[in-house]
């Protein structure tokens, strides 16, 4: 049976983080057009203990990872896409360790999210519950209403422009992720012919969420008001675990055509949150995708070609800039680590090709059809792209 893992990631501003079992790297385009890199290995408990990765447990501790990961990750990106004084921030601080205060932000945005699609739809609904007869009824009412609350947040940033790059970005993601267990070699020509839908998205995982919610709560009956709000909070953790193997299973499977009819809803929402990227945004997130399969140790994976930086011609507007880059490059740093002991206290930078091809040996990681087949249920948990 194989032991190989699954790859994925998030998108962020002007970038991409990827991640593996054992290492993450995030990849942001700064505003003159190089690629900055941070990478660093996967530590702790969650990572390394052995109860991390039981089956619906496993998609509890995915969940919070993500959060994690996603906040350091936006937090970085943010810096390095505004330039100047902020990227030299963010590069200082991947080196040294992110700040309290970001754990903070992601606390109060995680209880802003639960308030929003978890509570607000309990309320809604206890407030038309004297006109509703049925339990099972008024459970389906507040399935719909956060369905309807999720879908219409998206839709409303969807017309942001900032947030379409983001969804451009999460294209871009979710065509290297595929290109890669499609077993071809990672290039810009190669990847963009992939699809923008994958199983393992975090648009998915949102609406299986829903359905399982409807499921469990519909067990509840209709409690009273307080005990409903609990309930939907208490029991996100099992939700999460529940829904996180359906889309493990699915991923797994994807290949049989019964399994791809059930997931054809997940991956119709998916078009709300990803666009067709550019071929820099391509660039960015194979960039990411690359730094890990090197960190890993990948077999054949080739290393990010080392080249000086391209020139900056003074004295143009910044989108001038950007399009003077003949070849774009990338400043690449790496916190003190595994990976890194030889330089510990100092970050590493490095200027190098996000587009360069891997090696034929790319393709010995097979089909997509052919991992699915031979995948172990005990292998490392999935990284759930979003």
């Amino acid at each position: 049976m194989s032991s190989t893992p699954f790859y994925g990631g998030q998108a962020v501003i002007e970038g991409v983080m990827m991640r593996g079992p054992r290492q993450m790297a995030v990849a942001v385009r700064n505003p003159v057009g190089r690629v900055v890199i941070h990478s660093e290995p996967l530590k702790g408990a969650v990572y390394q203990s052995r109860w991390a990765r039981w089956p619906f447990i496993r998609g509890a501790v995915v969940l919070w990872d993500t959060l994690a990961l996603g906040m350091r990750s936006l937090t970085f990106a943010a810096n390095v896409s505004m330039g100047g004084e902020n990227e030299q921030t963010a590069i200082d601080e991947s080196a040294t360790g992110f700040k309290q205060s970001i754990w903070a932000s992601m606390v109060f945005a995680l209880l802003v999210s639960v308030a929003l699609f978890f509570v607000l739809p309990v309320v809604l609904t206890s407030a038309a519950d004297r006109y509703i007869g049925s339990p099972l009824v008024s459970n389906l009412v507040e399935k719909v209403l956060r369905l309807g609350l999720i879908l219409g947040y998206v839709v409303a940033i969807s017309f942001l422009p900032d947030v379409k790059r983001v969804f451009g970005y999460h294209g871009a993601e979710h065509k290297t992720v595929n290109a890669y267990e499609a077993g071809v070699d990672l290039t810009v020509s190669n990847v963009r012919r992939f699809t923008l839908l994958h199983p393992r998205c975090g648009t998915t995982f949102l609406l299986v969420v829903v359905i399982v919610s409807f499921v469990v709560f519909a067990l509840l009956g209709r409690p009273p008001l307080a005990e409903r709000i609990i309930s939907r909070i208490a029991l996100i953790p099992l939700i999460a675990g529940v829904a996180y193997e359906i889309i493990r299973l699915g991923a797994t499977n994807y290949q049989r055509p019964l399994v791809r009819a059930l997931l054809a809803p997940g991956l119709a929402v998916q078009r709300l949150t990803t666009r067709e990227p550019d071929d820099s945004m391509l660039e960015v997130a194979i960039a990411a995708l690359k730094t890990v399969l090197v960190e890993e140790a990948v077999p054949a994976i080739e290393p990010v070609a080392l080249v000086p930086p391209p020139a900056i011609t003074p004295g143009l507007a910044m989108s001038e800039r950007i399009a003077s880059l003949a070849s774009r490059s990338t400043i690449r740093t790496s916190r003190p680590g595994a990976f890194s002991r030889a330089r510990r206290g100092r970050p590493r930078f490095r200027f190098a090709s996000p587009t360069r091809s891997s090696r034929d040996a790319w393709r010995l990681a097979g089909s997509w059809e052919a991992r699915g087949r031979s995948r172990s249920s005990t292998r490392a948990a999935a990284a759930p792209t979003f």
